[in-house]
């Protein structure tokens, strides 16, 4: 799978969505008709180290980060708990190796909101990573939905 592979999958498959480049990554946001000036994350994809999140090791060669937001009761399912926010520069106080590949992960970042992430995920898992994209991106339509009301 490569960065582009799992954007077109979801510029395909889900409707209303939009690819934004923006703080170095790729975001897919729903935005249907474009009524909000950039839409509500769906997805990103980052290939990159910043100056604030390094515990991926984007550095490395070939290396990206799928970043997905789900429901914190779904994150808790996975992982059990969802840990305190970092503080700035510095990575969530969970016990995962937040640099291995093909791996469903908690955000090294993130996950205080709920953020999911795999690096570099193989087409199998990708498969698994499809359910919890389906799961943001009918999350991202209710926050969407709360913006405007």
């Amino acid at each position: 799978m490569t960065p582009n592979d799992i954007l077109s999958y979801c510029l395909r498959t889900l409707k209303d969505v939009a690819l934004v480049e923006s703080w170095g990554e790729q975001g897919i946001f729903y935005n249907p008709d474009h009524v909000l000036k950039r839409g509500v994350y769906v997805l990103t994809i980052k290939e990159k180290d910043g100056a604030n999140d390094k515990g991926s090791m984007l550095n490395r060669d070939n290396v990206y980060r799928v970043n997905v937001g789900i429901r914190k009761s779904t994150f808790i399912k996975r992982f059990g708990y969802i840990p305190q926010r970092p503080p700035a520069g510095e990575i969530v106080k969970m016990d995962f190796d937040f640099t291995s590949l093909d791996t469903i992960l908690p955000h090294p970042v993130y996950a205080w909101m709920g953020w999911i992430c795999v690096l570099n995920p193989s087409a199998q898992t990708f498969e698994e990573c499809k359910l919890l994209i389906r799961e943001s991106y009918e999350f991202a339509k209710e926050k969407f939905n709360k913006k405007l009301h």
